[in-house]
């Protein structure tokens, strides 16, 4: 399976871009928030893909990161969530977005999806909220832009980049764990600090997740 494409932009459609690697053309379909943040035709790009096979159809769908790669799989094993379906959530939110919804329990935040009703926006909460410790451990794993010299030896590859903001929540998680905490109040909790302070560290988000998780009165 292609786990990731690193070439140059040839071609950029309303859902798709078009990534030459070495000669040949991948058609990549990506979310609407994915293609805003991608550069433009002609430069390099590195996206994680997966890839949907049907008895009439191969199709290639691109991520800027493992995480944003993950929930989409997880997405379509929810019944009634399709690709076009999952593309829609991913796009709206973003893959910390989903984490955030999902670990909190915010079906109305999924519901904002378009073609998304509340039935299959709770379906969805509900289904994978004990999912979403185990992808936000996963951190803000990122596929970086290829460089002019990656590019004269391109290869679909795999690999793993860690931010250091998807790091922070991972490591929070686990501290939590350590503490006690199961894991799906803990990452409510993480989800809830690092909603309100994006670019907190470590240590900040632990205080303020055990703040959330002291009892109350």
């Amino acid at each position: 399976m292609i786990g990731k494409l690193s070439g140059r932009i040839d071609y950029r459609g309303a859902d798709h871009v078009l990534i030459d690697v070495r000669g040949v053309g991948y058609m990549v379909y990506c979310n609407e928030r994915t293609l805003a943040g991608l550069p433009g035709v002609g430069e390099a790009v590195a996206l994680y893909t997966d890839l949907l096979v049907r008895e009439d159809l191969l199709q290639l769908f691109g991520f800027t990161s493992l995480v944003e790669k993950e929930w989409h799989r997880l997405l379509m094993s929810v019944q009634g969530i399709g690709a076009k379906a999952s593309m829609a959530i991913l796009g709206t939110l973003g893959a910390d977005g989903v984490s955030r919804a999902i670990a909190l329990g915010d079906w109305n935040a999924v519901k904002a999806a378009k073609g998304i009703g509340p039935k299959t926006a709770q379906r969805v909460v509900i289904e994978l909220k004990d999912k979403a410790p185990t992808v936000m451990a996963m951190g803000g794993t990122g596929a970086p832009v290829a460089s002019d010299v990656e590019l004269e030896n391109v290869e679909v590859i795999e690999t793993s980049v860690v931010a250091p903001s998807g790091a922070a929540q991972s490591e929070a998680l686990s501290a939590l764990g350590n503490l006690g905490y199961a894991p799906g109040e803990a990452a409510g909790a993480v989800a809830e600090a690092a909603g309100v302070d994006p670019g907190a560290d470590t240590s900040a988000l632990i205080k303020a997740a055990l703040k959330l998780l002291a009892p109350k009165g």
